[in-house]
């Protein structure tokens, strides 16, 4: 094996994290309640993009700690809360949801992470919307 490829070999080894793709992205949720006349569009930002994987074919000749499977994930998140509109005064008019501050690869954390790939769901309203710019 030639010395270029080897030092090359080790170079993305080492700095295939950094160079992710992983970062805050712009994303729409759509919410509503049974009991209120609307549906609220909200503005957020996730965590997504590409993370550098090893591929675990080989895992039998591998070390454990050779083997990663990383996923774009939560670094940093806060949590902002909007009034969803058209809600009777029984009911609580309030969603909280999660805002991407920053983002690293890393394993997922399912106490706040999704981690499991479902069915593609369609994310849209059934109710007159209402946008929420926050």
């Amino acid at each position: 094996m030639s010395p270029f490829l080897v030092i090359s070999l080790l170079f993305g080894l080492t700095f295939g994290q950094t160079a992710s793709l992983c970062a805050p992205s712009e994303y729409t949720i759509h919410v509503e309640k049974r009991e209120c006349a609307y549906c609220l569009a909200i503005n957020t930002t996730i965590c997504a993009g590409f993370c550098m994987t090893r591929d675990s074919n080989g895992k039998k000749l591998l070390l454990k700690s050779a083997l990663s499977q990383n996923v774009c994930t939560y670094k940093e998140m806060l949590y902002q809360t909007a009034l969803i509109p058209g809600c009777p005064r029984h009911t609580i008019p309030y969603y909280s949801y999660p805002v991407a501050v920053s983002c690293k690869c890393g394993k997922c954390n399912t106490d706040y992470s999704d981690c499991v790939h479902e069915k593609v769901r369609t994310n849209y309203c059934t109710k007159p919307q209402k946008p929420c710019n926050m």
